[in-house]
C-alpha cells in the first residue's frame, strides 16, 4: 500500500468541494482506496475503493464525490451534472466488446453455458426471453458462435471472463478461491478407468505434476503466480483428502454408511440443513387447492398418465400411528391438526424424466414425500411415492415405499426404503443446488447489482445501504458460468438433471420465482410454514407450523433485525412518503429490475410498488437479505452436512422393482447392498463434490460480515451511525441467542444424542476464515 501525496490550491470563492476529477497518468492501473483532503481545520474524506484506469487506455477521467449522501433532489448544484455524468460512464451505449479495465454495467440473456463451436453435444439454449424466462446477466459483448450462442472467450482480469472492473477479486480473494474453475478440472484426474468403478488410484506424486502445470499456466500472472504457487498445494491437498475420505466410503467393510441412514435422518434434511422452498404444509399452505386429497397432479393426463396419487389414507394412518405416542390419531385429525408436510418434486420433475433417462449412468422419477410432525417436534418420513410417465407404448409406473421398522431391517422391503430415500435425496440436493442456492440467490441478485450501479449514484443512500450487499456477486456468477453451470461442468456432471439442469432452473424461475416470496416471513406463510400472528410481542409477526424449526426460528430473528436497520436508514432519509415516489434514480432503478434485469417477469401482479417508505424498507430488506442471510443458509453449511449417505446428488440406477427383469431382480435380492451402492454417486461424481462444496462452503480471509464493518457514508451521518450500532448489537445478541437454543433440551431438532451442529449455527453472523459452517457475510462472495 502506497501513501501519494500533493497540493491543491483552491480559491476561497471556490465553495464546498463535493468532487474530485482523478487521471491516471501511469501505463497501468491504480487501485484508490481513499482520498483525504487536509483543509486545515479538518479532513475531507472521499472514499473511492475502485480502480483507476491509465488514461493510455481511456482518457476520460475519474469522477469521485465525497462520502456525504444525497437524494438526487437535494444535489448540490454543481454536483449536478457529474453526478449524471458518472452514472452514463457505468451505463455504456449497449455496443462493443467490453474489456479488462472498463467498469460498464449492462444487460444480456444466459447464451454463453454451452460451446456448440466445439461440439453439438455442448450446446445449450439460451436462458432468458419468452421460450426460456430467466434474469439477466452482465453483458460482456463477445462475438456469437452461432445465433444464440455467445462466444466462451476471456475478456475479464485474471483471464476470466469480463465483469465490470470494482467487481472482481482482489489479489488476496483471488489467490484463495480463483483456483476453482481449475481445481474443479483437475478433479477429473481422480476418474478412474470405468464411471461406475468403485474403486480409484490416488498417487501422492501426481500433487508435484500439477503445480508444476498450474504456475506455467499462470506464469503470466507475475506476483500472483508465486502467491498460488503457495495457496495451491494445500487446496490440492484437501482435493487428495476428499478423495480419500470418498474411497474410505465406498470401501469401507462395515456398513456404518449405508445403515446410518435412519428414518429420523430424512425429516431431518428436509427440514433442517437448508432452506426447504419445496418442503409444505398440505393444509394450510397459500396455494393449499393443489393439495386435496387424494393428492394430485396438475399435468396433462394423455401425456403423463393418471393424476391420482398412489399414497393412500391407509398408508399414511398405519406410519403415522407407529410414531405419535399420544395414543390413535386418524389421517383426518392429523390433516386438520396441520401435522402433515410434503416435500413435492412430482411435477417439477416428471416432464424431464424420459430426457433424462436418455443421459448414460442416470435415471430420474417424479416424487413425492409425505412427512408426520411427531409429538416430541420432530419430522418423519411415512411414504415416498415415485412415478415414471407413460413412454414407448408402457403406462405409467408409480409405487408408494414406506418406512422400514427398524435402521437394521435387511428385508426386501426395507432396503427398498433405502432406495427409495436416496432417489428423493437426490431430487433435493438437485433442487437445492440449482434453485435454492443458484438460482433464487446468485443469479436473482445479479439484475439488482447491475441497476444499482447504473441508475443509483455513489452519492445516492440507497447505493450506500445497498453496496456492502453487491461485493464480488458479479465476479463469482461469471467463475460458475465459466465452470459450474456450462455445458459439461461440474453441476452437469455431477447432478441428477444433467444437461437439462439450466433449462430446469429456467422453468423453476417462469413457474414459482416471486420476488415478494424472496423475503423470508412471505415464504413461510406461502408454503404453510408460518401463519401471521399479531400477538407476538417483540420480532416478526409470524406463529411457525413447527415451533422448533431451526432455519425459520434463526432466520426471522435474522430478518427482523436486517429490516429494523433497513427501517432506521430509509425513515431517515426519507421522512415524507412523497420523498420516495419524486425520487427519479430509486424510480428509474426499481423500473430497470422490473423490465429489464428480471423482464421475463415484468407483466405480473406481485411487484411491490415503491410509494412509501415501507414500500421501500420491504424492497431493500428483501434484497440485503437474499444476498446475507439466505445465501449463507444455503451455501456454508454445504461441505459439513454433505456426507455421501445423507446426500447424494444424483441416483445412478432406477428403482429395482420397476419392470425388472428376472435377471435384474434376483441380482437385487442376492445383494442389495451392491444395488444401493450402485445408486450413489460414482467415485469420480463424489471427488467432484466434495471438492467443489469444500470450496464453496469456505470463508475467505477478506470476508466482510453482517452488523460488523460501517461504511464511511454511515460513519459521517450521526443518525445512521447510531442505528448501525444497534444493528450491530442485534446480532451480537443473535449469536448469544443461538448458542442457548443450541443448549436447550427442549428443542428436540437442536439438541440431542448424534446432532450435528452445522444446520444450527448457519445463520451466527461471525465466522473466521475457512469451512466453518457458519457466519453471515454481507454478500454472495462464493
Amino acid at each position: 500500500m502506497f501513501t501519494y501525496e500533493c497540493e491543491f490550491h483552491v480559491p476561497n470563492e471556490f465553495g464546498e468541494i463535493g468532487a474530485l476529477l482523478v487521471e491516471n497518468e501511469l501505463h497501468k492501473e491504480r487501485y484508490i482506496k481513499k482520498i483525504v483532503l487536509d483543509l486545515g481545520d479538518c479532513n475531507l474524506i472521499f472514499t473511492c475503493k475502485s480502480w483507476v484506469h491509465s488514461k493510455r487506455e481511456n482518457p476520460s477521467k475519474r469522477i469521485f464525490f465525497t462520502d456525504k449522501s444525497y437524494l438526487p433532489s437535494e444535489t448540490p448544484l454543481g454536483l449536478k451534472s457529474l453526478r449524471e455524468k458518472d452514472l452514463e460512464s457505468l451505463r455504456g451505449n449497449g455496443e462493443g466488446t467490453r474489456k479488462s479495465f472498463e467498469r460498464i454495467y449492462d444487460y444480456d440473456m444466459y447464451n454463453d453455458l454451452g460451446e456448440p463451436d466445439k461440439a453439438s453435444d455442448l450446446a445449450r439454449p439460451m436462458l432468458g426471453g419468452e421460450k426460456h424466462p430467466y434474469p439477466r446477466r452482465c453483458r460482456t459483448g463477445r462475438d456469437m458462435t452461432t445465433k444464440e450462442a455467445e462466444s466462451r472467450k476471456k475478456l475479464g482480469y485474471f483471464g476470466q471472463f469480463y465483469v465490470p472492473r470494482d467487481e472482481a477479486f482482489s489479489d488476496r480473494k483471488f489467490a484463495t478461491f480463483g483456483t476453482m474453475q481449475v481445481l474443479l478440472s483437475i478433479a477429473e484426474a481422480f476418474r478412474p478407468s470405468g464411471e461406475n468403478s468403485s474403486s480409484t488410484e490416488l498417487k501422492e506424486s501426481w500433487f508435484e505434476k500439477v503445480v508444476e502445470y498450474l504456475v506455467d499456466k499462470w506464469a503470466d500472472l507475475n506476483h500472483l503466480g508465486q502467491v498460488i504457487k503457495l495457496v495451491v498445494p494445500k487446496l490440492l491437498k484437501d482435493l487428495y483428502n476428499n478423495a480419500q475420505n470418498v474411497q474410505h466410503i465406498y470401501n469401507a467393510q462395515s456398513k456404518q454408511g449405508i445403515y446410518m441412514r435412519e428414518n429420523h435422518t430424512l425429516g431431518f434434511e428436509m427440514r433442517n440443513f437448508v432452506d426447504k422452498r419445496l418442503l409444505v404444509s398440505i393444509r394450510i399452505a397459500y396455494d393449499w387447492s393443489r393439495y386435496e386429497w387424494p393428492l394430485m397432479s396438475k399435468l396433462d393426463p394423455e401425456v403423463y398418465g393418471p393424476p391420482e396419487s398412489a399414497i393412500t389414507k391407509k398408508n399414511v394412518e398405519k406410519e403415522i400411528n407407529r410414531h405419535n405416542i399420544q395414543g390413535f390419531i386418524t389421517f383426518e385429525e392429523a390433516f386438520e391438526q396441520k401435522k402433515l408436510f410434503m416435500l413435492d418434486y412430482h411435477d417439477l420433475l416428471l416432464p424431464y424424466v424420459h430426457t433424462i433417462r436418455k443421459i448414460e449412468g442416470t435415471t430420474l422419477y417424479g416424487s413425492r414425500t409425505l412427512m408426520f410432525l411427531t409429538s416430541n417436534g420432530t419430522l418423519t418420513p411415512v411414504a415416498i411415492e415415485l412415478t415414471c410417465p407413460p413412454n414407448d407404448g408402457k403406462p405409467q409406473w408409480k409405487h408408494v415405499y414406506t418406512p422400514s421398522s427398524s435402521y437394521t431391517d435387511t428385508t426386501t422391503e426395507a432396503w427398498l426404503w433405502k432406495l427409495a430415500k436416496t432417489h428423493v435425496l437426490a431430487h433435493d440436493s438437485g433442487y437445492h443446488q440449482l434453485i435454492s442456492h443458484w438460482l433464487r440467490t446468485h443469479c436473482a441478485t445479479e439484475p439488482y447489482i447491475i441497476a444499482t450501479h447504473r441508475y443509483l449514484s455513489k452519492m445516492h443512500p440507497i447505493h450506500g445501504l445497498l453496496s456492502p450487499h453487491l461485493r464480488y456477486t458479479m465476479q463469482i456468477n461469471a467463475l460458475a458460468r465459466k465452470s459450474l453451470i456450462n455445458a459439461g461442468g461440474i453441476i452437469e456432471s455431477t447432478f441428477s438433471p444433467g444437461k437439462y439442469s439450466m433449462l430446469l432452473s429456467s422453468d423453476v424461475y417462469a413457474q414459482r420465482w416471486r420476488f415478494d416470496r424472496e423475503a423470508l416471513p412471505a415464504d413461510l406463510i406461502s408454503r404453510g410454514m408460518a401463519i401471521e400472528d399479531p400477538s407476538v410481542k417483540h420480532g416478526v409477526k409470524l406463529k411457525l407450523t413447527i415451533e422448533d424449526y431451526p432455519f425459520a426460528n434463526d432466520g426471522l430473528a435474522l430478518w427482523y433485525a436486517i429490516e429494523q436497520w433497513a427501517t432506521a436508514y430509509v425513515d431517515h432519509y426519507y421522512p415524507k412518503a412523497d420523498l420516495v415516489e419524486s425520487d427519479e434514480e430509486l424510480q428509474a432503478w426499481w423500473t430497470e429490475i422490473r423490465t429489464v434485469g428480471h423482464g421475463d417477469k415484468k407483466g405480473e401482479p406481485w411487484w411491490p410498488q415503491l410509494k412509501t417508505q415501507k414500500d421501500l424498507i420491504g424492497v431493500v430488506t428483501t434484497i440485503m437479505w437474499v444476498a446475507s442471510g439466505h445465501h449463507s443458509a444455503v451455501n456454508f453449511g454445504q461441505y459439513t452436512g454433505g456426507y455421501l449417505p445423507f446426500r447424494p446428488t444424483i441416483a445412478r440406477t432406477k428403482m429395482p422393482n420397476e419392470d425388472p427383469t428376472t435377471k435384474e431382480w434376483d441380482a437385487f435380492v442376492k445383494n442389495p447392498e451392491h444395488a444401493l451402492k450402485n445408486c450413489f454417486p460414482s467415485i469420480s461424481q463424489s471427488v467432484q463434490v466434495r471438492s467443489t462444496l469444500n470450496l464453496l462452503s469456505s470463508h475467505s480471509p477478506d470476508e466482510e460480515y453482517l452488523g460488523v464493518d460501517m461504511e464511511a457514508a454511515w460513519e459521517a451521518e450521526p443518525a445512521i451511525k447510531a442505528a448501525f450500532h444497534k444493528f450491530s448489537d442485534t446480532l451480537n445478541d443473535l449469536e448469544k441467542s443461538i448458542d442457548s437454543w443450541n443448549k436447550n433440551p427442549n428443542l428436540k431438532n437442536r439438541v440431542g444424542a448424534g446432532k450435528v451442529p452445522y444446520p444450527y449455527e448457519l445463520l451466527k453472523p461471525k465466522s473466521e476464515a475457512g469451512v466453518t459452517g457458519k457466519g453471515v457475510p454481507c454478500s454472495i462472495s462464493i
